[in-house]
Protein backbone atom coordinates (compact mmCIF):
# COMPACT_ATOMS: atom_id res chain seq x y z
CA UNK A 1 0.00 0.00 0.00
CA UNK A 2 3.02 2.44 1.10
CA UNK A 3 4.59 1.59 -2.07
CA UNK A 4 1.44 2.91 -3.92
CA UNK A 5 1.06 5.66 -2.10
CA UNK A 6 4.32 6.76 -3.10
CA UNK A 7 4.05 5.89 -7.02
CA UNK A 8 0.77 8.08 -6.70
CA UNK A 9 2.68 11.04 -4.99
CA UNK A 10 5.95 11.00 -7.66
CA UNK A 11 3.50 10.73 -10.42
CA UNK A 12 1.79 14.04 -8.76
CA UNK A 13 5.32 16.05 -8.57
CA UNK A 14 5.80 15.26 -11.75
CA UNK A 15 2.73 15.82 -13.12
CA UNK A 16 1.40 19.63 -12.18
CA UNK A 17 -2.43 18.64 -12.77
CA UNK A 18 -3.58 21.50 -10.44
CA UNK A 19 -1.12 24.20 -8.93
CA UNK A 20 -2.84 26.82 -6.58
CA UNK A 21 -1.00 28.56 -3.65
CA UNK A 22 -3.45 27.55 -1.63
CA UNK A 23 -5.95 24.89 -1.62
CA UNK A 24 -8.60 23.84 0.85
CA UNK A 25 -9.13 20.36 1.36
CA UNK A 26 -12.49 18.67 3.18
CA UNK A 27 -10.88 16.23 6.19
CA UNK A 28 -14.15 14.22 7.18
CA UNK A 29 -11.34 11.50 8.36
CA UNK A 30 -9.34 13.30 10.33
CA UNK A 31 -12.35 14.95 12.30
CA UNK A 32 -10.93 14.54 15.75
CA UNK A 33 -11.85 14.98 19.74
CA UNK A 34 -8.33 16.41 20.30
CA UNK A 35 -9.98 16.03 24.54
CA UNK A 36 -8.68 12.46 24.65
CA UNK A 37 -5.97 11.10 26.72
CA UNK A 38 -2.29 11.13 24.65
CA UNK A 39 -0.47 7.59 24.16
CA UNK A 40 2.95 7.61 23.37
CA UNK A 41 5.59 5.01 23.46
CA UNK A 42 9.35 5.55 21.81
CA UNK A 43 12.62 3.65 22.32
CA UNK A 44 13.86 6.62 24.40
CA UNK A 45 12.86 9.21 26.89
CA UNK A 46 14.69 12.46 28.26
CA UNK A 47 13.71 14.85 30.64
CA UNK A 48 13.89 18.62 30.60
CA UNK A 49 13.94 20.06 34.12
CA UNK A 50 14.90 23.40 32.93
CA UNK A 51 12.15 24.29 31.40
CA UNK A 52 9.84 21.07 31.71
CA UNK A 53 9.65 19.46 28.28
CA UNK A 54 10.26 15.41 27.49
CA UNK A 55 11.84 14.59 24.22
CA UNK A 56 10.96 11.08 23.14
CA UNK A 57 12.95 9.93 20.62
CA UNK A 58 13.39 6.85 18.40
CA UNK A 59 10.14 5.50 16.50
CA UNK A 60 7.89 7.24 18.11
CA UNK A 61 4.85 6.49 18.32
CA UNK A 62 1.31 8.57 19.36
CA UNK A 63 -1.80 7.60 19.77
CA UNK A 64 -4.89 9.62 20.48
CA UNK A 65 -8.33 8.12 19.86
CA UNK A 66 -8.39 6.94 16.49
CA UNK A 67 -5.69 9.34 14.97
CA UNK A 68 -2.37 7.38 15.28
CA UNK A 69 0.81 9.64 14.68
CA UNK A 70 4.60 8.21 14.37
CA UNK A 71 7.81 10.32 13.84
CA UNK A 72 11.48 9.88 15.00
CA UNK A 73 11.53 12.28 17.32
CA UNK A 74 9.00 14.36 19.18
CA UNK A 75 9.10 17.05 21.71
CA UNK A 76 6.58 17.27 24.39
CA UNK A 77 6.01 21.09 25.89
CA UNK A 78 3.39 20.82 28.90
CA UNK A 79 0.98 23.85 29.90
CA UNK A 80 2.45 26.19 32.69
CA UNK A 81 0.52 26.93 35.64
CA UNK A 82 -0.68 25.49 39.28
CA UNK A 83 -3.61 24.14 37.70
CA UNK A 84 -2.10 22.10 34.87
CA UNK A 85 -0.24 19.72 36.26
CA UNK A 86 1.11 17.14 32.99
CA UNK A 87 -1.40 18.57 30.80
CA UNK A 88 0.14 18.69 27.30
CA UNK A 89 0.52 22.02 25.60
CA UNK A 90 1.79 21.36 22.35
CA UNK A 91 3.61 18.04 20.12
CA UNK A 92 6.38 18.81 18.31
CA UNK A 93 7.33 16.16 15.64
CA UNK A 94 10.46 15.98 13.45
CA UNK A 95 12.70 12.81 11.55
CA UNK A 96 9.67 12.17 9.54
CA UNK A 97 6.44 12.54 10.35
CA UNK A 98 3.32 10.70 9.49
CA UNK A 99 -0.12 11.00 10.77
CA UNK A 100 -3.10 8.64 9.89
CA UNK A 101 -6.68 9.01 10.81
CA UNK A 102 -8.80 6.91 8.88
CA UNK A 103 -8.87 5.84 5.25
CA UNK A 104 -6.54 9.30 5.22
CA UNK A 105 -2.61 9.70 5.81
CA UNK A 106 -0.26 12.76 5.70
CA UNK A 107 3.33 12.49 5.71
CA UNK A 108 5.74 15.31 6.04
CA UNK A 109 9.44 16.32 7.80
CA UNK A 110 8.00 18.20 10.94
CA UNK A 111 4.58 18.90 12.65
CA UNK A 112 3.19 20.80 15.50
CA UNK A 113 0.17 19.68 17.22
CA UNK A 114 -1.25 21.93 19.55
CA UNK A 115 -3.58 20.38 21.74
CA UNK A 116 -5.76 23.18 22.56
CA UNK A 117 -6.70 24.11 19.31
CA UNK A 118 -6.67 20.55 17.74
CA UNK A 119 -4.50 22.28 14.74
CA UNK A 120 -1.55 20.05 13.10
CA UNK A 121 0.65 22.08 10.91
CA UNK A 122 2.94 19.83 9.03
CA UNK A 123 5.65 20.96 6.97
CA UNK A 124 8.43 19.90 3.99
CA UNK A 125 7.79 18.05 1.52
CA UNK A 126 3.67 17.35 2.43
CA UNK A 127 1.82 14.72 0.94
CA UNK A 128 -1.55 13.72 1.87
CA UNK A 129 -3.65 10.90 0.41
CA UNK A 130 -7.25 10.17 0.70
CA UNK A 131 -7.86 6.72 -0.26
CA UNK A 132 -6.91 6.97 -4.24
CA UNK A 133 -6.38 10.67 -4.10
CA UNK A 134 -3.13 12.06 -3.56
CA UNK A 135 -1.85 16.07 -3.19
CA UNK A 136 1.53 17.72 -1.98
CA UNK A 137 2.35 20.85 -0.89
CA UNK A 138 5.10 22.57 1.58
CA UNK A 139 2.66 22.84 4.01
CA UNK A 140 -0.42 21.34 5.62
CA UNK A 141 -2.71 22.75 8.42
CA UNK A 142 -5.25 20.46 9.45
CA UNK A 143 -8.64 21.54 12.31
CA UNK A 144 -8.84 18.21 13.99
CA UNK A 145 -12.30 19.72 15.69
CA UNK A 146 -13.76 21.15 12.05
CA UNK A 147 -12.54 18.16 10.20
CA UNK A 148 -10.79 20.89 7.68
CA UNK A 149 -7.44 21.47 6.58
CA UNK A 150 -5.44 24.28 3.90
CA UNK A 151 -2.68 23.50 2.16
CA UNK A 152 -0.03 26.30 1.42
CA UNK A 153 2.92 26.64 -1.35
CA UNK A 154 2.69 24.70 -4.28
CA UNK A 155 0.29 22.84 -4.51
CA UNK A 156 -0.19 19.44 -6.88
CA UNK A 157 -2.92 16.55 -7.03
CA UNK A 158 -4.32 13.40 -8.11
CA UNK A 159 -7.69 13.14 -8.95
CA UNK A 160 -8.82 9.75 -9.41
CA UNK A 161 -12.42 10.31 -11.88
CA UNK A 162 -13.68 6.62 -11.04
CA UNK A 163 -12.80 6.14 -14.93
CA UNK A 164 -10.56 2.36 -15.41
Amino acid sequence: MRSARIAACLLALSLPIAAHAQAQVAFGGLKHDSTLPVEISADQLQVDQSDGSATFSGNVQIGQGEMRLSAGKVRVEYVTGTDTTGEISRLLASDGVTLVNGAEAAEAREAVYTISSGVIVMTGDVILTQGQNALSSEKLTVNLQAGTGTMDGRVKSIIQTGAD
